[in-house]
């Protein structure tokens, strides 16, 4: 057993883990938090991202120990104070069906408008490229992004 510190969400956590523990497993099953999901457990699908230290990784693919002093912030914690505006945009669109797919969609626009707060069509979809949906096709998901960078405020 092993233990390690992590900023979660904005908060201070400890958590004992094993060394072969993943990181989404442990955020789901130690520490609650249930957006990231188990895809495909390969790192193809990217419903399992989170944000490491402002990048978004896909915590299937990381071990925990990897993390131990490092920021992780998940969709929980995007919208800790109320939706943001990609969140908004992607409802006012209807971009999701089903939804599996949107808390890493959602992690990935963020890093996105973090970085770039007018992206171009291309650079939402080279953003968003690693991020499978397969109920509602991804035009609804990109004009959703490109809506809420159209609204001046990417939260």
């Amino acid at each position: 057993m092993h233990k390690i510190k992590i900023t979660l969400n904005n908060e201070k956590r400890l958590v004992d883990i094993e060394p072969h523990e993943i990181l989404l497993d442990v955020l789901r099953e130690k520490l609650g938090v249930k957006s990231p999901k188990c895809g495909c457990d390969r790192g193809d699908c990217g419903s399992c991202s989170v944000l490491l230290n402002g990048k978004s990784v896909r915590s299937c693919l990381i071990l925990a120990v990897e993390v131990d002093g490092q920021e992780i912030v998940t969709v929980e914690g995007i919208s800790k104070d109320g939706l943001s505006k990609v969140q908004e945009s992607m409802i006012d669109n209807n971009a999701f069906q089903c939804g599996f797919c949107a808390p890493g969609v959602i992690i990935s626009a963020t890093e996105l408008l973090n970085n770039n707060p007018h992206p171009t069509r291309e650079e939402i979809k080279e953003a968003l490229s690693g991020n499978l949906c397969r109920c509602t096709g991804y035009l609804p998901i990109l004009e959703a992004v490109e809506n809420a960078t159209k609204e001046g405020n990417n939260e």
